[in-house]
């Protein structure tokens, strides 16, 4: 047998939040790690707009919410990261939006129970775990092709898509954290998975893959100053739903809606889509909604490393709990899934991301510690 000649203890691949908290975990007990990330920037699902001469958070393009009340598994992780959550704003009243031509109806509607922000943004998570690693553990712009299994090792392959390179790395372990669907089909697996993990893997929705979201940035929250709460259900569209996304003292003034057109429609009227949600904020909530200092599209569909094929041909749906088999090892115990969408809890979300790197971290690190 050949002596392998190890790159690093555990290969992550994708440094979205869920791969970013495995790394976190394992590089605390001393494992050397990489982590390869397709995309050139970090965060995966997370993305945030921040102002361009301070570079402060303004916005969430990607997750905007938790829900502490009923996610017990995010407090140790804000805990240890030092976040801090505030209450989604709700209050006064909403807004229904059901004709394109007549008003807007005002109605008071109950808050949604244990909703939260997390100050800073989601985006906070993303950059308090990326700066606890090591200068050079995460390698951007790197797209994974291809796992084999190589005796003690993984060999896995790659393509450094700035330099147009091709090169190989041995790890003893391989975690993957890109969503399911796009892993099925963007890496060769050399024969390795079987047709029943393939299928669950092809089977199972990539949480946000096919949505869109709009934030409008304003200098203040007028809204607020006529009692309304930010809210806005819409039978009309574009955007279905209209949300407060203001900073927690008010400062930073911003709504966010989600477009409800499906990505088809959203790509044939994509050049009027800007003007027609400028529309649909003024005919909510008058003239000083045009007024923003910014508008902002972010749709989800056209993301070469989020959404795959079969997310667009899928009906939009949210993950349920996947089977043990996408959370049990393969290759021989030596590869793990580590996505939202694998987690026994609050698939597709936050909790979710965190639940699943808690697990395959405990469980790597056990093997480790025998090793």
């Amino acid at each position: 047998m050949l002596k392998v000649e190890f790159d690093c203890d555990v290969i992550i691949v994708g440094a979205g939040l869920s791969g970013l908290a495995c790394a976190d975990l394992l590089r605390n007990a001393g494992l050397k790690i990489i982590v390869l990330e397709a995309d050139e920037r970090i965060g995966g699902r997370i993305c945030s707009i921040t102002d361009r001469g301070s570079g402060q958070y303004r916005a969430d393009l990607g997750p905007t919410w938790i829900w502490p009340k009923y996610q017990p598994a995010i407090a140790p992780w804000f805990k240890r990261l030092e976040i801090e959550t505030f209450d989604q704003y709700e209050k006064g009243d909403a807004l229904l939006d059901l004709q394109t031509k007549g008003p807007v109806q005002r109605q008071f509607t109950p808050g949604q129970d244990g909703i939260a922000r997390i100050s800073g943004g989601p985006q906070s998570l993303i950059d308090k775990l990326s700066s606890r690693l090591e200068m050079g553990t995460i390698r951007t712009a790197h797209r994974a092709t291809k796992i084999e299994h190589h005796e003690a090792a993984l060999k896995l392959f790659a393509i450094d898509k700035v330099h147009d390179k091709h090169l190989s790395l041995y790890a003893r372990r391989v975690v993957i954290s890109v969503p399911l669907r796009m892993a099925s089909q963007a890496i060769d697996w050399s024969g390795k998975l079987s047709a029943k993990v393939l299928q669950e893997m092809n089977d199972t929705p990539t949480w946000m893959a096919t949505q869109a979201k709009a934030v409008a940035l304003y200098e203040q929250p007028f809204w607020r100053k006529t009692g309304l709460s930010g809210r806005v259900a819409s039978q009309v569209g574009p955007l279905a739903e209209i949300h407060d996304h203001c900073s927690l003292d008010g400062s930073g003034a911003a709504l966010f809606g989600f477009i409800g057109w499906p990505h088809q429609m959203r790509k044939s009227r994509g050049p009027e889509l800007k003007d027609l949600i400028a529309d649909q904020l003024v005919r909510c909530f008058g003239d000083q909604a045009g007024h923003y200092s910014a508008l902002h599209i972010k749709d989800w569909a056209t993301s070469e490393t989020i959404c795959s094929q079969q997310d667009l041909i899928s009906p939009p749906a949210h993950p349920e709990v996947t089977s043990n088999r996408l959370r049990d090892p393969h290759f021989d115990g030596r590869l793990f899934f580590c996505v939202s969408e694998t987690s026994p809890q609050s698939p597709g979300l936050i909790e979710g991301a965190f639940t699943a790197a808690q697990l395959t971290a405990t469980r790597l690190i056990a093997e480790f510690q025998q090793l």
